[in-house]
């Protein structure tokens, strides 16, 4: 093997792909979390209890589940580039549209909607990526994309908190504003995507053609070692046991992770603090999280190791969320809130490098796509569990204990993947 080409290879399609998918995924998880800042005011303007807040909020998965699977077969049989073109334009103009909701029934609706024109996009860009990076780069560059989310919060928090400042310009209210200026990247970036995203390596023409055929035959050998023993009908897919279990632990990830984006800043705001001071502080815990995720996954991919990775990561994000629920200060919620954040991030990468080292093919798209649908419905159930608690209790900390729960549920069915779902595969499998 020839390293000096690999690495100058791997390094050029780096470059060329990583920072532009992280910027879309950015702009993604701004316009899907972003609710939360809203509701700083937004509940109180338009009479929303935290109960309809949390199912309005979370029934985004709803449409984001009855969409993926169709989207990302889509996806594979079009092209990245129409797809996550077609996908950006949609929901960055149903963004927008939040800005005009009347009450309950118009929220509901929009946030559904939103779901649906989003679905597809995280799955298509973790299936896109395991056409260009071979398994033993893919939990480290799953890092570095999915580093853009909590990237959004640091970056997003003080934003949409400045724009919930601009009450009463040109008669409209603060998240109004922060609703419509929020959605113009996801539109003008979706008209880019159609000039930038090249579908596969076979027609990277900005690779030297040596850089090219060695990606090519890479990828092409790496789906034939898999091919040997695995299916890839659609069916396979979906029904693939391993799948399944995978979608169960993500969904307690997913719990944890919107419960941070979309119930983190009234958390704060309860110490008595305005929305400015909410969006920095509520940036602190992703800041540490994004560098704690990229070693993380760095560690994973050089140990070859996948499940502990996910294990011991959710056991934190479980810890953090206990000690949240039992905070009585702005410092000690921002540290709880840390490890929350550490925790959840930290074990995406290494679940997200599983699917593909057992599926290729149609079930590849449709295995990734039916692992983030059911596992994004913990999207729904965390937010709605802690607005129905908050409501019935006036705290927050049973439905953070619940949200613990869990996590702890997500690390014990890795080790049940782990032991009972190993099957004879090629070396690199969901678990070693």
């Amino acid at each position: 093997m020839d390293h000096s080409l690999e690495r100058a290879t791997m390094r050029r399609v780096a470059w060329r792909l990583i920072p532009f998918i992280c910027l879309l995924y950015f702009i993604a998880f701004i316009d899907r979390v972003n609710i939360g800042f809203a509701a700083l005011t937004m509940n109180k303007d338009l009479g929303f209890s935290s109960a309809v807040f949390g199912f309005g909020a979370g029934v985004f998965f709803f449409g984001y589940f009855l969409f993926e699977v169709p989207s990302n077969i889509i996806l594979d049989k079009v092209g990245a580039r129409i797809w996550i073109a077609r996908v950006m334009i949609t929901w960055g103009l149903i963004s927008a549209a939040f800005a005009f909701i009347k009450g309950e029934y118009s929220f509901y609706a929009l946030r559904f909607l939103l779901g649906a024109a989003e679905a597809g996009f995280f799955p298509g860009i973790i299936l896109y990526l395991s056409f260009w990076f071979p398994a033993r780069y893919r939990a480290g560059v799953v890092s570095l994309f999915m580093a853009a989310a909590p990237i959004s919060v640091v970056l997003g928090s003080p934003l949409s908190g400045a724009l919930l400042e601009l009450e009463g310009v040109m008669g409209l209210h603060g998240w109004q504003w922060m609703f419509l200026v929020e959605a113009v990247p996801a539109v003008l970036l979706g008209v880019v995507v159609l000039f930038y995203l090249t579908d596969r390596p076979e027609k990277a023409t900005w690779l030297a053609p040596d850089q090219r055929e060695w990606l090519v035959a890479e990828m092409e050998a790496e789906r034939a070692a898999r091919g040997s023993v695995a299916k890839h009908g659609i069916l396979a897919g979906m029904a693939d046991p391993r799948v399944l279990a995978l979608a169960l632990v993500y969904f307690g990830t997913s719990a944890g992770l919107y419960t941070l984006g979309i119930w983190a800043p009234q958390i704060i705001r309860g110490f008595g603090l305005s929305p400015m001071e909410v969006g920095f502080l509520n940036a602190i815990p992703p800041t540490i999280a994004v560098v704690a995720m990229i070693l993380w996954a760095r560690h994973s991919d050089r140990t070859g190791e996948r499940t502990w990775h996910v294990v011991i990561a959710c056991l934190v994000a479980s810890a953090g969320l206990m000690l949240a629920g039992a905070a009585s200060s702005v410092v000690a919620v921002i540290a709880a809130l840390s490890l929350v954040n550490i925790g959840i991030s930290a074990a995406k990468p290494p679940l997200w490098a599983m699917p593909t080292m057992f599926l290729s093919g149609s079930a590849a798209a449709v295995g990734i796509a039916t692992i983030n649908a059911i596992g994004n419905l913990g999207g729904f159930v965390g937010p709605w569990v802690i607005g129905w608690i908050k409501d019935s209790t006036g705290s927050f900390a049973g439905g953070l204990v619940f949200v613990a729960a869990l996590l702890v549920l997500s690390a014990v069915l890795s080790l049940v993947v782990a032991r009972v779902g190993r099957r004879p595969e090629p070396a690199g499998a969901v678990a070693r």
